[in-house]
């Protein structure tokens, strides 16, 4: 069901641990703005940050439709349908994908918990 590897998933888990554990972090629920880039502005604070810089690069280093599966399983995770919807989630986030999808993604505060939940939700119970 998931051509993510499940450990790759799990460091992103514990990379957005790690940085929403961070003091300096803020993210705001709503946006400023209803334009796209407000996930950028969000970030732009955190250019530079080792652990934002790794989750980037492993989300980046997957191919688009692995980006994908991330998404899907962050939506599922957050309860926006469940495993019997999982082809619907994926056509979804690829209807939606762009290159932006680490921003997409980081910006999210619960992120973790959602990517733990969703590989739960996919019988992948060692999250």
């Amino acid at each position: 069901m998931l051509d993510v590897n499940p450990d790759t998933v799990r460091r992103l888990i514990e990379l957005a641990r790690a940085f929403h554990a961070k003091e300096e972090v803020v993210i705001p629920e709503e946006p400023d703005s209803p334009s796209d880039d407000w996930a950028l502005q969000s970030l732009a604070d955190h250019a530079g940050d080792e652990v934002f810089e790794e989750f980037r690069s492993i989300v980046e280093d997957l191919e688009p439709d692995q980006q994908q599966q991330v998404v899907a399983l962050f939506w599922l995770g957050r309860g926006d349908a469940d495993p019997t919807d999982w082809q619907a989630l994926l056509r979804q986030a690829g209807d939606s994908w762009n290159k932006r999808t680490a921003e997409y993604l980081i910006v999210h505060p619960f992120l973790a918990e959602h990517l733990t939940d969703g590989l739960e939700a996919l019988g992948y119970s060692d999250a």
